[in-house]
């Protein structure tokens, strides 16, 4: 009779929690129902008078679920109240206590209570940065920012991969191994170590020429890189280049047989010839020192060429002023007026023989109207002067 008394009580007990648990799945909708834990509890931290909601995105979330704590340094803040997908990642919505107070930059990460305790999510101030700002309404952690601890399951795994696959049972092989290779060679291990002293001294004093080759070597890679569109072209060009010259390499190679024969017959010419150069070189000597010594007067010459017909030394004594010094021999004989007048005329000559009857010309200026040789005419001192 007791434990049916009891029993009724009971049930009459679960009345208002039932319902209030249907009006709870109606309100939230059949969409969110995921158990019993997807509802809001009340009581919980995070659901009192100024609470706030903040998002975290975490790489992975493990086996957290809806209504799992929030602490901030072991203490209990707020809830989880939901968790979406977020492409490759987990975005969890977190209600916090109003009183609480966290800097914009706050990490978060998946953290267990104990080894086989529950899983929750911890926030903790950055430990590389100082504290900014105040984390608000609708703030959101991002993904850089999150973490997560190994779980109980992951932590014995690999205790259990060092253990039983991780070498663990081969340190004795190992020691074995090592023992029977150095023994007997001390000297040569502790050279072996001398000298690998000085190669790291050696490499360290060279630090500079090494990060100076380096940043040569980026600058390279930045110059190859800004002329992409060239090195796109010239690798799509090569191979049609290549290609040509494998198609051509019969006639190549003849012209390199040919062009060997042509220095093996240049050779032979050399030497053949080569008392004969050296003697013409030995004779070309005296040639170049007489033009040498001939320069100064070679360089005047040019200079009177230059300024042809009026030489540049004498022009200026020539030219004074508004006035012109000149010396000039005027021939106004008549054999000259009639050779440069009367030539190609028909009075060509009368002015000639004109001269001739006064003896006056004969000897003196050829003519062929001596009907002589003028060269080879003797001079008679009565033929005028």
């Amino acid at each position: 009779m007791a434990f049916r008394s009891r029993t009724q009580r009971t049930g009459r007990g679960m009345v208002p929690a039932v319902l209030v648990a249907v009006v709870a799945v109606s309100a939230s909708g059949c969409a969110d129902w995921r158990g019993a834990n997807s509802l809001p509890l009340p009581g919980t931290a995070g659901s009192g008078p100024g609470s706030y909601t903040i998002q975290a995105q975490l790489p992975d979330v493990d086996n957290i679920e809806r209504n799992s704590r929030v602490r901030v340094g072991d203490v209990t803040v707020g809830n989880v109240t939901k968790i979406e997908r977020q492409g490759w990642n987990a975005l969890l919505t977190m209600s916090i206590d109003g009183d609480v107070v966290l800097p914009a930059n706050t990490t978060a990460a998946v953290g267990q209570t104990s080894l086989l305790g529950s899983l929750h999510v911890e926030l903790n101030p950055p430990a590389d940065s100082p504290p900014e700002g105040r984390l608000a309404e609708g703030s959101l952690i991002p993904l850089e920012s999150s973490s997560f601890y190994p779980s109980t399951e992951q932590t014995l795994a690999s205790v259990s991969l060092v253990l039983n696959g991780g070498g663990i049972g081969n340190i004795q092989d190992i020691t074995q191994t090592l023992s029977t290779a150095f023994s007997g060679r001390a000297d040569e291990l502790r050279s072996l170590i001398t000298e690998l002293d000085k190669f790291i001294k050696y490499l360290n004093d060279q630090t500079g020429d090494i990060i100076a080759a380096t940043e040569s070597l980026n600058n390279l890679a930045g110059q190859i890189a800004e002329q992409k569109p060239v090195v796109d072209r010239a690798i799509k060009t090569i191979p049609d280049a290549l290609v040509v010259l494998n198609d051509q390499r019969n006639n190549l190679v003849d012209a390199l047989d040919q062009l060997g024969k042509f220095s093996a017959l240049a050779a032979d010419s050399v030497n053949q010839s080569r008392d004969a150069l050296v003697k013409n070189l030995k004779n070309l000597g005296p040639v170049l020192k007489s033009l040498a010594d001939a320069g100064p007067a070679l360089t005047r010459s040019l200079d009177f060429y230059l300024t042809f017909p009026f030489p540049k030394p004498t022009l200026t004594k020539w030219l004074r002023g508004d006035y012109a010094n000149l010396t000039a021999v005027i021939d106004l004989t008549l054999s000259r007026l009639d050779a440069s007048f009367l030539t190609g005329t028909f009075l060509e000559g009368e002015l000639t023989e004109l001269e001739l009857q006064w003896g006056r010309t004969i000897g003196q200026m050829p003519s062929p109207y001596t009907r002589r040789n003028p060269l080879v005419v003797p001079y008679h001192f009565d033929q005028g002067p």
